[in-house]
């Protein structure tokens, strides 16, 4: 698999094929990708792995190569790689598809088979196919996800990048394996595209959906009047947030039953589901100040002992040291040249056979260059011909 893309979405999706166990070879400008030098949004110290940590996660278990694809020999590298490859994968816009002559149309005429992956902001037509697109702005924004959420008339809420493109990681993924198992019956190779605005639709789609049948546009709903006062966020005596979902018919007794109050349950107001509705707010505040009157672990105690349904809100670290999480592996090892080995997130999807796990660190900028040109054919003198031309980097 040859990689020619930078920031997230893609690259992810090629990790989990290295992951998978497939050879992935990442094309990089002689400077590098982007994403490996830019500081978290909050600018945080990087920590040991140095540069960006989550570089290492989006591009490990690649072979990485230094190439100018401004100059017309790296150009020619990078065909010549296609022409021998199953899969090419590309986050470039058609225009500078166009300008480095890695096309679907040019390099599957050099290599019919080939599955041909393409994923950019706002799709391959219209008006905007060649506008750069983040997940911020295609994703969250322009899909309408954002526009659902928050408290009403307030601004939308900031978010943690990445969320957007690693959600499209697995998405790329199902393309093109089903494209390459679509291949092993027809023998041919064919072009899978995707967007961060068509899957942030997908990613709306109650709200899409809603709008497309009644008109209506999705609006945020409010914690303190929610449409359903048992699906909804509260905070606890020590500062602590979780999550209830209880939207049964059934479920408002064991509330009220954790909550030590089970006459709330059979008298008043609320004992009907619609009594609940028409006076959902009143119902949050009463909650609210309920469920201040203890931590969250005597909360949790108690929701587990009632069989409620809920979830705290966890701090990053909470979640990475989770027992769940770490019963189930989904925190793996990752071997490193330098540190010996660090912690990763592990490939959303596990086998009983199979095993996806990570391959290795991710490279440094054109580590693999020259074994991956003579694989690929290139003799000694002819590498030392290219990086003397500038066509590909220097030595790692």
């Amino acid at each position: 698999m040859v990689e020619v893309a930078t920031w997230i979405a893609m690259p992810a999706a090629g990790m989990l094929m290295a992951d998978l166990g497939a050879q992935v070879v990442k094309v990089e400008a002689p400077t590098g990708d982007t994403w490996r030098g830019s500081r978290t949004p909050r600018g945080q110290a990087p920590g040991p792995l140095g540069g960006n940590p989550t570089f290492e996660v989006d591009n490990r278990g690649k072979r990485g190569i230094a190439i100018n694809l401004d100059h017309p020999d790296g150009r020619a590298v990078v065909q010549r790689l296609a022409a021998q490859a199953d899969v090419f994968t590309t986050n470039l816009v058609e225009q500078r598809r166009r300008r480095y002559g890695v096309t679907y149309d040019a390099l599957a005429a050099l290599n019919p088979r080939l599955i041909y992956a393409s994923f950019t902001g706002y799709g391959e037509t219209g008006p905007d196919r060649d506008r750069l697109g983040f997940d911020y702005t295609a994703f969250w924004a322009r899909s309408g996800v954002l526009s659902g959420l928050g408290e009403p008339d307030g601004p939308p809420p900031g978010m943690h990048g990445t969320i957007g493109d690693h959600l499209n990681a697995p998405i790329l993924l199902s393309g093109i394996l089903a494209a390459l198992y679509e291949r092993e019956r027809s023998g041919r190779g064919q072009f899978v595209h995707g967007s961060l605005l068509l899957s942030g639709l997908w990613a709306n789609v109650a709200g899409i959906q809603r709008t497309l049948v009644t008109g209506e546009d999705q609006q945020p709903v409010s914690r303190k009047n929610p449409g359903n006062a048992m699906l909804n966020s509260y905070r606890t005596g020590d500062g602590r947030w979780f999550f209830i979902v209880m939207n049964g018919p059934t479920d408002f007794p064991k509330v009220c039953a954790a909550l030590g109050h089970p006459k709330l349950a059979t008298e008043g107001r609320y004992v009907l589901p619609e009594g609940r509705a028409e006076h959902k707010a009143a119902l949050v505040a009463e909650l609210d100040a309920a469920f201040a009157a203890a931590p969250l672990d005597e909360w949790a105690r108690r929701f587990d002992e009632h069989g409620v349904v809920w979830g705290p809100v966890q701090r990053s670290s909470e979640a990475a040291a989770d027992p769940q999480v770490r019963a189930n592996g989904y925190i793996v090892t990752v071997p490193h040249p330098t540190l010996g080995s660090y912690e990763s997130v592990g490939a959303p999807v596990r086998f009983s056979r199979s095993e996806a796990r990570p391959q290795g660190p991710a490279p440094t900028i054109g580590q693999h260059t020259d074994e991956v040109l003579c694989e690929a054919g290139y003799t000694d003198a002819e590498i030392a011909g290219l990086r003397a031309s500038g066509a590909v980097g220097a030595r790692a």
